[in-house]
């Protein structure tokens, strides 16, 4: 059996397995985007496809939390299609 890789959602806290789950990434650069590859370098926050999540994510801007920037409404919804296609 496969040892799933497991990532923690950061707006409902719950431990996911590193699939379901789509990864945004602020690089070195400063430039915070949606990694759709999933191995893009620099720091990583990852959040589930539940719309209680995605709506909550964008109401408390929780993205600038864990970056500790101002996140672009861009990257807020580029982030919101990537989870619809989930």
């Amino acid at each position: 059996m496969k040892n799933e890789t497991l990532r923690m959602c950061i707006v409902c806290r719950e431990m996911k397995d590193k699939r379901s789950l789509t990864r945004v990434v602020k690089n070195k650069q400063g430039e915070i985007f949606v990694d759709k590859t999933g191995k893009a370098g620099g720091r990583g926050a990852y959040v589930c496809s539940e719309s209680a999540c995605r709506a909550k994510l964008k109401k408390q801007k929780v993205l600038n939390k864990a970056f500790k920037c101002q996140v672009p409404d861009e990257v807020y919804q580029q982030l919101e299609s990537e989870c619809e296609k989930k």
